[in-house]
């Protein structure tokens, strides 16, 4: 079935058209010119993926992915006519999976969800380790998962244990942190996680990586201040390390 996004836009102009668009690329879409009746429909109908504008009417769409992500991790890119970046900060530290910045193409709109949509349906195929891109000491469960002590990462549920207790992540982070676990001990680029994450050269705000790892570090670490497991290797990005728990 077609996927099903809700756009949530106060502007009816721009909502019809986004809406016409994305259905001509057989995407179904229900338009939400309110925060308080997103919340409404996304709590009575199940979404793919959700497209919030940051400046809404009744509640700042800020707050709108706070509440949401109390109860649900359906992926969600945030529109924003803001040029300040803390805004996008926010905005992904809240658990968005992505943003775009107004005025935008909508075209490139559409190559964003349908990223979105892929990290949501790919299941990332370990790198062969004859060309020096995969690492050979990482083996996976009879049911796939890759475990690291307490932790337990699941590409075919995409489920994030610690302890055995569930994590919740976004899809973008679920991913991110896949791509760290099948490299364990190898340091990544930034430019490289992107590029393994996005699946596209799409514009990138640069730190948003930081930011994903950030919150990924609140779900797996002890002490997320002093991390143990994603270390921080200055000037030149980050590792996953294979420590004894």
């Amino acid at each position: 079935m077609n996927p099903l996004v809700l756009l949530v836009e106060d502007d009816v102009r721009l909502a019809q058209m986004l809406s016409e668009y994305l259905g001509e690329a057989h995407f179904r879409t229900c338009i939400a010119g309110t925060g308080a009746e997103a919340l409404a429909r996304l709590a009575q109908e199940r979404f793919d993926l959700v497209v919030l504008d940051l400046m809404l009417p009744d509640l700042d769409g800020l707050e709108v992915c706070r509440r949401l992500r109390r109860h649900s991790e359906v992926p969600l890119l945030m529109l924003t006519a803001r040029g300040d970046a803390t805004d996008r900060i926010v905005g992904l530290e809240l658990g968005a999976d992505d943003y775009l910045p107004k005025p935008f193409e909508p075209r490139e709109l559409l190559a964003r969800l349908s990223a979105i949509l892929r990290r949501q349906r790919r299941i990332i195929d370990m790198p062969d380790a004859s060309d020096g891109q995969g690492v050979s000491n990482i083996s996976y469960s009879p049911d796939r998962s890759l475990r690291f002590g307490r932790l337990e990462i699941d590409p075919d549920t995409r489920c994030l244990k610690k302890d055995g207790d569930v994590q919740p992540l976004t899809s973008y982070q679920f991913d991110l942190l896949q791509v760290l676990a099948e490299n364990a001990g190898r340091v990544l680029t930034r430019d490289f996680l992107l590029d393994r994450v996005k699946g596209e050269k799409l514009e990138a705000f640069d730190r948003s990586i930081d930011v994903h790892i950030s919150r990924i570090r609140f779900a797996i670490e002890d002490d997320p201040k002093r991390p143990r497991r994603i270390i921080t290797v200055r000037g030149a990005g980050y590792v996953f390390a294979k420590v004894q728990e």
